[in-house]
Order: C-alpha cells, then structure tokens, then sequence
C-alpha cells in the first residue's frame, strides 16, 4: 500500500489487512527494517487492543481508527525506524496532538517498536506460525521475544503484548450452490479454505477453491484440524454427512456444522451416537448450521454460515494482546 497520505477519492485498502504476518514476513525477508504500531490501551474507537500496522520507508499495512491516526502514526514510525527509539502515542483525550480528532471520541494508545529483519522473535513467529502454535510477542520497546504462547510469562516490563493465533481455515464437505457459497465467501475473507469432495466432478472449482477427493477420514487426516480450523458439512445425504462428522467431532476441530432440517437433528444424532460418538462429541455439533438470520439463498446461507464461525471463534479467544 502507498504510504502517501489519505486523502479524499482515495480508498483505503490498507486496512483490509487485519493480519500483519504475511507483510512482517515478505518485509523481513527482503532485508528491510519496519516498525510495529500496537493499539495498548483503548477506550472507544473502531479497533480493539492488539490492533497492529506495520510501517516500512514506502509502505504501511493494517489500520488503528477509521482512519483518523493512520498518517500520523505512519510518520511517527519512519521516525522510530530512523533513530531506534520506541514511541508511545496518545490519540483523542488527553492527546498532544490537538489537531487530530477522534469523532468516535474516547482514547487510543499506540506503541511504536523498530524491528530489524533479522531480530529473533521474527523468526520464532514465523516458525510458530507455519506450526499453526498461539504465540505470544512481547517487547519492551528496544527488546522484544516470541514464543509459544501459554509456556513462558510475558516479561514483567513489557510495553507490548500481542498474542498471535493461527490463521483460520475452513473445510467444507460438498460440491452444491451452498456448499460452494460457504467455501467462495471463506476464501473471500481470507481464510486458508479447501473443498473435500469425493464426489466432485473433475477440474477446478467454479470458484478456484481447492478439492481434496479422498475419503472423508483421509482428507481430515491430511488437514489436521486443530482449534482454528471450522468443518462446514453439506451435502444434503444423512450417510455422506455421518462419513464426515464422526471423524471431524472426534477430532480437534474448533467448529464442526452441519446444514439440514431441524427435524433430522435427532436421527442425525442416533445415527452418530452408533457410530461410537460419545454424547460430548456429539454436542460439539452446529445443527442446523449457521446463524438464524433467515437465510434462504446461498450467499445467504453462507454468510450466516461464516458469522457462526466468527462468533464461535470470539467466545473461544479473541486472539488479541493478552
């Protein structure tokens, strides 16, 4: 993203990036110092604490308001690549900066850190990250550490602490409009998403989601699900649902649902009850799947349908600064 200054007729893509990973890794590897904005403390406004940019020389990536902070801070970081120091910000109440305002109101804190490319806990967030581990980051503005969240305390003196979960993925199981609805609008938003599909016709997918065509227990297999990866069952056939189920609500997947009548719910239970599922297992299940916003369409289902996801994911772990 261009770092010049939003101004009128200008779109700000640059907060579509939630996720600062992907730019922090494609930066680091090209050999280029950057700076982290971190939210610390917030009263009001759009973006929680842990609410990251990162800022390089040219570009900058992620958002802190609705755009009301972005350039100023973006200016104050290339100040910090300059000289090293960390910077603490202080937006809206009891701000220095007068001349900028929060029409939300409230108070936004914002902690600035250099990083080198080859600082360490670059590197053990990125092998966290390609592990699929929670990872905790820790700084004190000059020093800063990543390990497996949950394993080691935070640094008593630390300025910043910003857990980072892994990147959500979706499976869906099916080849119908809602099937791939839920699939194309999963990939849409980002999420690591693929198809599995048995029965799929050969070729790509209208959508250029990826299938995976093996049996229903080798395909989870090969996916490994963990906490942050949510099944979506819909293929609309009580025993191609149960070949799917009972592996995904015996394994460690964070969601598991299934779309169908209400009415099928308690024989879609019996069904998984002798399959050998134990009752907690069973509980696990969404059924009928998704939020009840009275979806009728596919993009419809689909959207109620991935806020499920999102909503059950938030009461888990926000994934944000600990």
């Amino acid at each position: 993203m261009s770092a010049a200054e939003p101004g009128i007729g200008e779109w700000p893509t640059e907060g579509l990036v939630d996720d600062v990973r992907p730019q922090m890794f494609r930066v680091a590897d090209a050999g280029e110092t950057f700076a982290l904005a971190t939210i610390v403390a917030a009263d009001g406004g759009p973006r929680p604490v842990g609410a990251q940019m990162l800022i390089t020389a040219a570009d900058y990536w992620g958002f802190l308001s609705g755009g009301c902070i972005e350039a100023d801070v973006a200016l104050h970081a290339r100040e910090a690549i300059a000289d090293g120091q960390p910077r603490r910000l202080v937006y809206g109440e009891g701000s220095p900066f007068i001349d900028i305002r929060l029409p939300c109101g409230g108070r936004i804190e914002v902690e600035l850190e250099r990083v080198l490319p080859d600082d360490a806990a670059v590197h053990d967030l990125r092998r966290l990250t390609q592990a699929r581990e929670p990872a905790l980051w820790t700084s004190d503005g000059k020093h800063r550490s990543c390990s497996r969240d949950g394993v080691t305390d935070p640094a008593p003196r630390a300025r910043v602490r910003r857990r980072y979960d892994p990147a959500q993925r979706l499976a869906v199981v099916g080849t119908d409009p809602f099937a791939l609805a839920i699939a194309g609008l999963g990939q849409r938003i980002g999420w690591d998403t693929v198809l599995l599909a048995p029965f799929a016709p050969e070729g790509e997918t209208p959508l250029e989601v990826p299938v995976l065509r093996s049996a229903f227990a080798d395909s989870l297999a090969s996916i490994a699900p963990d906490p942050w990866t949510a099944i979506a069952v819909a293929t609309h056939d009580l025993e191609r649902d149960r070949e799917a189920l009972v592996p995904a609500l015996a394994g460690s997947a964070g969601y598991v649902g299934v779309l169908g009548s209400r009415r099928k719910l308690d024989e879609r239970r019996t069904g998984l009850r002798a399959a050998g599922l134990r009752e907690a297992e069973i509980d696990r299940l969404k059924a009928p799947i998704g939020l009840p916003i009275g979806a009728a369409s596919p993009w419809e289902v689909a959207l109620a349908v991935i806020a499920e996801i999102v909503a059950d994911a938030r009461s888990r772990t926000s994934g944000e600064s600990a």
